[in-house]
């Protein structure tokens, strides 16, 4: 992947932090997913499939249009009473982590603009567990587009150690494209100078 084409795709998927943050301090938000988007870090991201040099990235397919990458650390904060990571703990660290995979891709009027995954709502999000993750793991999410339309999104992601060796759990997201509030589309990040003027530069998929 070209160093001009990924340094793009970090910052769609960074620019969708900026904005959490800039709504969060604004509407004063305290919510679910406030200390997941604090503790996760963007490891990198792609238009088209992800580097394979990288010893953890899962198999990537052709198919895949885009994708990010993140590491986190599990902390007592996502953990149940036997010490290792809350199922549904993985839930809400899939939900952020797949959608945010959208961002290089998004442009307004498709999917809004990188930025807002705010746009954007679950319709089934299916977890398979296949080992428990125990507390103080940093772990890699791998989220990866496989479809993506006007209305409707189709998102694989994994949770895998940091060398690839094991693989966590596994998700299917499908999500359902739908408008953002004005008022939080009103809040912009510096990500959205590119498209002023009404330039959508929407990509050919």
């Amino acid at each position: 992947m070209a160093a001009a084409s990924r340094a793009e795709a970090i910052a769609g998927v960074q620019a969708i932090f900026d904005r959490y943050w800039l709504l969060v301090a604004k509407e004063n938000f305290n919510g679910f997913d406030n200390q997941l988007m604090a503790d996760v870090k963007i490891i990198d991201a792609s238009i088209g499939p992800p580097s394979s040099s990288s010893p953890d990235q899962p198999l990537s397919p052709p198919a895949v249009i885009s994708s990010a990458t993140f590491s986190l650390i599990i902390s007592p904060t996502y953990s149940n009473l036997n010490g290792v990571m809350h199922g549904g703990a993985a839930g809400v660290i899939f939900d952020m982590c797949t959608t945010s995979a959208l961002g290089p891709v998004a442009r307004p009027g498709y999917w809004d603009k990188p930025g807002s995954f705010l746009g954007g709502v679950t319709r089934s999000l299916n977890i398979s567990y296949l080992k428990a993750v125990p507390v103080g793991t940093k772990v890699h999410l791998h989220s990866q587009v496989y479809q993506i339309g006007r209305t409707m999104a189709y998102i694989k992601g994994w949770m895998t150690s940091e060398d690839g060796k094991t693989v966590y759990c596994t998700c299917d997201h499908h999500k359902v494209g739908v408008p953002s509030r004005k008022a939080h589309m009103d809040v912009k990040v510096p990500w959205d100078e590119q498209f002023a003027g009404g330039n959508s530069n929407k990509p050919k998929i």
